[in-house]
């Protein structure tokens, strides 16, 4: 048992090395490890500060790309509907348009038709005519060919005059 209970004199020297080893520690060590200590625990709040600052920078910074976003899809609806309503009344006006010169066009047909139809019917008439000349003109010569037939005509012919 002796080897298990401490003689006076180590509890003594243990005790005072321990006082000693103490004090040294508080005047050299204790100071510096608890300013580290300090230090790092100030450093980790304020980057736990930072984080949380930039945590929140985040938040906003993805809340107003959400809005850009929502305006650049508003903007995009908004430049889509213009270019349809552009190019529905671009196509209206192309139609309206090609309607204008296909009347121009069958206007313009019908008068040269027009034109061309009295143009055939007077021609038309003058080759009748002619025709009629040439065909009276040999019926006539026909009728007329005896002196008989010349005196007949003639007397006729101022029958019909003192009539009228």
């Amino acid at each position: 048992m002796d080897l298990v209970t401490p003689a006076v004199g180590q509890i003594f020297w243990a005790g005072t090395i321990f006082i000693i080893l103490l004090f040294l520690l508080k005047k050299f060590a204790w100071k510096p490890m608890l300013t580290a200590v300090n230090e790092r625990e100030e450093s980790i709040k304020a980057s736990i500060e930072l984080a949380e600052k930039t945590k929140a920078e985040m938040e906003a910074m993805k809340a107003e790309n959400e809005d850009l976003l929502k305006e650049a899809r508003v903007e995009r609806d908004k430049m889509i509907r213009e270019a349809s309503e552009t190019s529905k009344k671009l196509i209206e006006e192309a139609k309206t348009e090609g309607k204008a010169q296909q009347n121009k066009i069958v206007a313009e047909a019908q008068r040269v038709i027009n034109s061309e139809k009295a143009a055939a019917i007077a021609e038309l008439k003058t080759q009748v005519a002619s025709l009629s000349l040439e065909i009276a003109e040999k019926v006539i010569k026909g009728e007329l060919a005896s002196s008989d037939k010349q005196k007949a005509l003639a007397e006729q012919i101022a029958n019909d005059i003192s009539l009228n």
